[in-house]
This record gives C-alpha cells, structure tokens and sequence, in this order.
C-alpha cells in the first residue's frame, strides 16, 4: 500500500460535544498514519479540515465563514494545500457545499471518517493548482448513510483537558421533535456496544481523566435498544465509571424527558452515586402543552412530575434545561407561561434559543409564525430572568464549600469547575492559589463575580468553613429535635 505523501493536518472545530469526539478520533487516525502529522495552527498546515455544524441556521453560517477563512490560507501562497469539510454540514449539505464552495477539496460524512488519512494523502499528492482539468478540481464527496456503527473511540487526540473527557454512549435519534434535522444525518438512535464503552472508559481513566461528560442525541436511554439480550442500562455505565477511584465528577449530558428514559433504577443509580453523579442535562424546549404539541414532545404534566421526583430523590442536583422562543404560534400567554415555569424551577443553568426554520422538518410548514423582533425579546426576558437566578444562586454559596476540579493556572491562581459546572457551557470558579490541572482542590467559596465563584483554598479556611458547617448542621437537628419532641 502506498503510503500518504508527507504533510501537516489542522483542524478547526465547531459544534457540539459529539462533534469532539469524532474530531478527536479521527485526529487521532491521521496522527497515527505515516507521514501525517497533526498540528494546531491551521495557517501553517497543509490541510485543514473544518469539523462543522448544521444544528440551526447560524451554526450553519459560522460553518461557511469558518470554511472561507480556512480557504483564505491558500490565497497568495504557492505552497501546496488541501481543504477538507467533516462534520454534520458535511453530512446535511454535502452537495450544495461542494457546488457552491470550490474552495473545497473533499468534503467527509460520518461513514467515511476511517478513509479520511488516506483522502488527505491523495489530495497533498497533487497541488490543487497542478490538476489537469475541472473534473479533477471538483470537490470529492464522499458522504455515505447518517445511521452508521461505532468505530472505536478509545483512541484520541484530545481536543479537551487530559483530566477530562466526553463519552459517546449513544448515537443518533428517533423522537421525531418537530423543529429538529439531527436525525436526518445523525442517523436512527444506537448505543454504543457496553463492552466497547467499558474498554473506552479504561483507556481514558488510564490516560489521566477524572471527570466524565456523557453524551448522545437521548444518553438517558443508552441501552433501550439492546432488547432482552442484553439488559444493560446507563445505571450500569455510571455504576462501572463510579467504581473508578479516580473518577470525581460524572455529568448527564443531552437527556430526554421520557417515561421509558428515567427509570427508577437509573434514579435510584444516580442517588447511590450522588457523589460523582450529581449532573442533569434535560433540554425540555418548551412548558405550554399547546407548543409542547406542536413540537411534537412529551406532556407537559409528566415534564413536571419527572422534574419534582428528581428534586426529591436527588437532593442538591444540578438540573440544566434549554428553551426555545419564537416557535410557530407562541402567543404571549404560552411565553408568560414558560416565564412562570422558569420562575418556578429556578434551574441552575439554562440556555435560551430563539427558533429556527429548517428546511425538511414538520415545523418549517406550520402557521403562525412569530415575528423575529417579538421572538428576540421573549428569548432576552428570558435570558435575564435566568440570569438574575444564577446570580442569586451564586451570592448564596458565598460561605460554602466544595471540590473544584483545576482546569489551569491563570495568573496568582487558578481556574476550575465545580459538579455543578459542566465544561464550556457552564461558569467557572476562580481559585486564589495555584494548583495544578486535573487535582482536586477543597475551597471555601468568598465571593462571586456575575455566575462565577471564587473560592479560598487555604487549608486553615477550608477547616474552619468545614467545622462552622457541621456545627450549624447539628444545630439544625437539634433545633429540629427539640420540635418534635415537644
């Protein structure tokens, strides 16, 4: 077999933390192939491979403008060049991108990634100026189906942290919502095999991770697919990943509000590691049942009984949530509705979209569109109302203690997440000393900025921040004591 003419490969990555992984797994292909090397800086590669996004329309002109500035390289420069569209874009608009881009080299579906290195090598094996006609300059595609098996993930470059990690669990969606494209190039829901996982989870404990972030299209699910053959749950991979001394935080990314999903065993699992597992993501979109019909997700009325039995049985969860304003026929009493659900649950964290058209799904032909102007101030109300929550939460553990977890030295100190910070989309907590990435330190909060914390981790203060919690606790009981005695 031949092998790739020697060459330096970039990427950019856009997207979501599935997008990560694939990137850090087929980085970690081209790594491993002779003569390719993986770089950072784009400007200095011989390819560059731009891992793009296509959830909502501006993920998809953040892509174009990331695919242009990546062709922008090669204007001026004799060198040679090779330019390589991935991602879900890739996937959902292989086509139109390859006609309207001739910037582009190659663009990759999912089905493709294995063949990627070997694609590289062809195109840096002849300059793009050098082709003989206008057929060897049009873009290859190479696409293939959305729904298609795991390949092993153990083996990466990590885009991330080495003390952090996403894990895939699954793939892929069948719910149907009537806003969403993912399935049409994700693909049917899968998961991923429980062995593979628990091999990929050894590798990354191996490799230096203590916090584990898990993902899917419905993570809560994992394993619903495996029928009775195989009656492993996620409450079987947060078991085996708890069972890590190492492991400190493990988080529920992308989770769905389903009967079926949240099982009491998956509950009962996430109280019994309540220590490392203390994390929930659950997009609900919407609280009003007329707009939660139209999108076609589950009742409203079971969305509140499932949030009030979470509270219950997991005391102190971090629960996030993502809404979406401006869906078709939203009228102002859904929006106060939403509000007044928002006020109610005080989420820890959330995030507000304002809805997006996509070509292809049952939402794009619905009546009652929302005016841009109107959809852009319940979106804003909502976003101030959540960030008033948060600021609130933050001026209350003012006083507590917790683990942070160092993501870097930053100046004097140092900068790390808490459980109840998940990486990139969550507030950070500033540490006064410096301590090393990936360790654990003890701080005692003192003060806040916007969302974000800042905490003291001087043993002395710690202690004495330890000892005035234990006592007010037991003060608490006794107070509670002498009232039930009475």
């Amino acid at each position: 077999m031949d092998l790739p003419v020697p060459g330096t490969v970039a990427l950019v990555a856009l997207g979501c933390a599935k997008n990560t992984v694939d990137a850090e797994v087929l980085l970690a292909d081209i790594d491993a192939t002779p003569g390719l090397t993986v770089i950072d800086d784009p400007a200095a590669a011989d390819c560059v491979i731009v891992n793009t996004c296509a959830f909502v329309e501006d993920a998809k002109r953040a892509s174009v403008e990331a695919i242009l500035a990546a062709a922008a390289l090669r204007t001026g420069s004799s060198r040679r060049f090779a330019l390589v569209v991935t991602g879900c874009m890739a996937q959902r608009c292989a086509g139109e991108l390859a006609s309207a881009l001739p910037e582009v080299d190659a663009v990759v579906g999912f089905e493709n990634y294995a063949g990627l290195p070997a694609k590289i090598g062809a195109l840096l094996a002849v300059a793009r100026s050098d082709r003989a006609d206008a057929a060897a300059t049009a873009a290859d595609v190479a696409v293939g189906a959305p729904t298609v098996p795991f390949r092993p993930e153990w083996r990466r470059k990590r885009l991330t942290p080495r003390h952090s990690a996403y894990l895939r669990v699954a793939e892929g969606c069948n719910n149907n919502c009537s806003f969403c494209v993912i399935p049409s190039f994700r693909g049917a829901f899968r998961s991923k095999p429980f062995d593979a996982l628990m091999e990929e989870v050894r590798v990354l404990v191996e490799a230096g991770v203590v916090e584990f972030n898990l993902i899917g299209e419905d993570t809560n699910q994992y394993g619903m697919d495996f029928g009775l053959a195989d009656r492993r749950r996620l409450e079987d991979v947060i078991r085996a990943i708890a069972s890590y001394p190492q492991v400190v935080f493990i988080r529920l990314l992308y989770t769905y509000p389903t009967v079926w999903g949240w099982s009491d065993a998956l509950i009962d699992t996430l109280a019994e590691t309540s220590k490392v597992a203390c994390y929930i993501d659950m997009p609900l979109q919407h609280i009003s049942q007329d707009i939660l019909s139209a999108m076609n997700r589950p009742p409203a009325a079971y969305t509140r009984k499932l949030l009030a039995k979470l509270r219950a049985r997991l005391p102190g969860v971090t629960l996030r949530s993502t809404f979406i304003s401006g869906f078709p026929g939203e009228t102002d009493a859904h929006h106060r509705e939403l509000v007044r659900f928002v006020k109610e649950q005080r989420f820890s964290r959330c995030g507000v979209f304002i809805y997006s058209t996509e070509e292809g799904t049952p939402a794009a032909v619905l009546p009652g569109a929302v005016d841009p102007a109107v959809a852009t101030a319940r979106r804003d109300e909502l976003v101030a109302l959540q960030q008033d929550i948060q600021a609130e939460a933050a001026e209350a553990a003012v006083g507590s203690v917790l683990d942070v977890l160092v993501d870097r030295i930053q100046g004097g100190g140092s900068v790390g997440r808490s459980a109840a910070d998940a990486p990139d989309i969550d507030g950070v907590v500033h540490v006064l000393q410096p301590a090393a990435p990936g360790t654990v330190v003890r701080v005692k909060v003192v003060g806040c900025n916007g969302f974000d914390l800042i905490g003291d981790a001087n043993p002395e203060v710690v202690a004495a921040a330890d000892l005035s919690a234990r006592l007010e606790r037991k003060t608490v009981r006794s107070r509670v004591g002498t009232a039930d005695g009475s």
